[in-house]
C-alpha cells in the first residue's frame, strides 16, 4: 500500500539520498550548501516550497517538491510541481502517480487554476506516466543562465 505524507525532519537522510538520485538522473549536481538550503526551505512553513514523500510498506521511496506561483492570467495561482523522483527499484508500483495525485489534491484545495510541471523530452519512462494525465502542452521552455546571487 502507498501512503503519501508531508516531509518531516526525520526524513532528512532518505530525502537526501532520493534528492541526490534525482539530480544524478538529470546529470547535475548541487553544492552541499544548496542541499542544506533546500532542506530548510522545505521544512519552513513560511517559505513557498513544500515537500511530500511516498511510502511503500512504511519505507520512503519517493519525493515531490512543489510551489505556488502567482499569475497575471489567474485570479488565484498556479501550482508548479518542481521535482518528482521515485527510487528506481520501486518504479511502476504507483508511487509517482500517488505523489502527483496528492499535489493535485493540494492544488485544488488551494484554489489553483493549474497544476503543471516540466521534464526532459528524453525522459520516456516518466512521460508515459505524465501522458496518462494529459498530453504535453506544446510549450517550449527557454532558459537563460544567470549568475547566482
Amino acid at each position: 500500500m502507498i501512503r503519501v505524507r508531508e516531509l518531516s525532519e526525520s526524513d532528512r537522510g532518505i530525502w537526501l539520498s532520493l534528492w541526490r538520485g534525482y539530480l544524478e538522473f538529470y546529470k547535475t549536481t548541487a553544492p552541499d550548501v544548496q542541499y542544506e538550503l533546500t532542506w530548510k526551505r522545505l521544512l519552513d512553513n513560511e517559505y513557498n516550497m513544500y515537500g511530500l514523500v511516498a511510502e511503500v510498506d512504511g519505507k520512503v521511496c519517493g519525493i515531490v517538491h512543489y510551489t505556488f506561483q502567482n499569475s497575471t492570467r489567474s485570479p488565484i495561482n498556479y501550482c508548479y510541481l518542481e521535482d518528482l523522483f521515485v527510487d528506481p527499484l520501486i518504479r511502476g508500483k504507483g508511487a509517482g502517480r500517488a505523489l502527483i495525485d496528492a499535489v493535485q489534491d493540494i492544488a485544488i484545495k488551494a484554489g489553483s487554476s493549474r497544476l503543471y510541471w516540466n521534464t526532459d523530452a528524453t525522459n520516456e519512462v516518466a512521460r508515459k506516466l505524465y501522458d496518462s494525465y494529459v498530453k504535453e502542452s506544446g510549450k517550449v521552455q527557454y532558459r537563460i543562465p544567470l549568475n547566482p546571487q
